[in-house]
């Protein structure tokens, strides 16, 4: 069976590639701060599969036990709909969701969102070689733009689902307006499938972020390369050290790049010119913790109700399946 071509949000993804805005306005700013969509280039989407795979990383391996155990169950309580993930990456996780629902129906529709165009192609031709009879169709955008196009888009019955607890990479008011949206992209009946990272102890949480490899603060200085790439930047990156740390006080890992020595940065596609003192940091991430019960409120407040949630056995991770009232 020939491949099903990749779709993309052509519109949205010029958007994308020429706005820079949020750049402007983040380096602008005291202390400075970037959004972590500029992680994932294709070099980035290839990073953050190395990072998913460390022994210090317990996330991905922990949310895909619980997906592999309980697969089956979330397949037989939604029954046949449409698939649709936000942040897909390379999909690996979602082929314990695929597997159980090809138990139920030759015939389903699967949707992976992403902004990497690269791992997203990919991932598309290999999932539609080992899935023949499924009908998947890669959108390349962000979340928010995905959502609106989904919005206005209704085909069937429909899962969403947002794995890796990057809910967490929102604060509070962000995580609120995604929520909603995520409300309004579905009707009634249809499913939201959620991962959450659980709250846990300081010396579990900072070594996931600062791993001995190093491929995490790899990670977070490709981000510069890609401001490089995308608006005629000239970032060095070798003037720029990775550190994570936790703030127990809000429950998060923020992630920063601290500046080693004064300097002025030029983004030519911006028109914009940045002086960065030595020790200075660019918040490049936050990744909130959560708790199971509080969350499912939250969900409860957006017309999402809790039809049952797994965890793993050391409460480390949560998986929270909901259904619009």
């Amino acid at each position: 069976m020939i491949a099903q071509p990749l779709t993309i949000l052509d519109h949205h993804y010029l958007e994308l590639n020429n706005d820079g805005e949020d750049v402007i306005e983040g380096l602008s700013r005291n202390p400075k701060a970037l959004s972590p969509k500029y992680f994932y280039d294709d070099p980035g989407s290839l990073l953050f599969e190395k990072i998913c795979e460390l022994p210090e990383y317990y996330p991905t391996r922990t949310e895909a036990g619980i997906l592999q155990q309980y697969a089956d169950e979330i397949a037989e309580i939604t029954n046949c709909c449409e698939l649709i993930e936000l942040g897909s990456g390379s999909s690996t996780k979602t082929q314990a969701l695929l597997d159980a629902y090809q138990k139920i129906s030759d015939s389903c529709r699967y949707l992976p969102i992403d902004v990497s165009g690269g791992i997203l192609k990919d991932s598309v031709l290999q999932l539609q070689e080992k899935y023949p009879d499924f009908a998947i169709h890669g959108l390349l955008g962000t979340y928010e733009q995905a959502l609106v196009h989904l919005e206005s888009n209704y085909l069937q019955s429909r899962m969403l689902f947002f794995l890796g607890s990057s809910l967490g990479n929102f604060n509070p008011e962000e995580c609120d307006s995604f929520l909603e949206q995520v409300s309004r992209t579905l009707q009634s009946g249809d499913y939201f499938l959620l991962g959450i990272d659980l709250q846990k102890p300081k010396d579990i949480l900072e070594p996931a972020y600062n791993d001995s490899q190093e491929v995490t603060a790899a990670f977070n200085l490709n981000m510069l390369s890609h401001l490089n790439w995308r608006f005629q930047g000239n970032f060095d990156p070798n003037l720029f050290r990775h550190q994570a740390i936790y703030n127990q006080v809000d429950n998060q890992i923020e992630m920063y790049l601290h500046c080693q020595k004064s300097h002025w940065v030029n983004l030519a596609a911006l028109d914009l010119k940045v002086f960065f003192e030595a020790g200075e940091s660019i918040l490049t991430e936050i990744s909130r913790k959560f708790d199971l019960v509080t969350m499912k409120k939250q969900l409860e407040t957006k017309g999402l109700k809790t039809v049952k949630n797994w965890t793993d056995e050391k409460g480390w991770f949560g998986l929270i399946l909901c259904q619009v009232e």
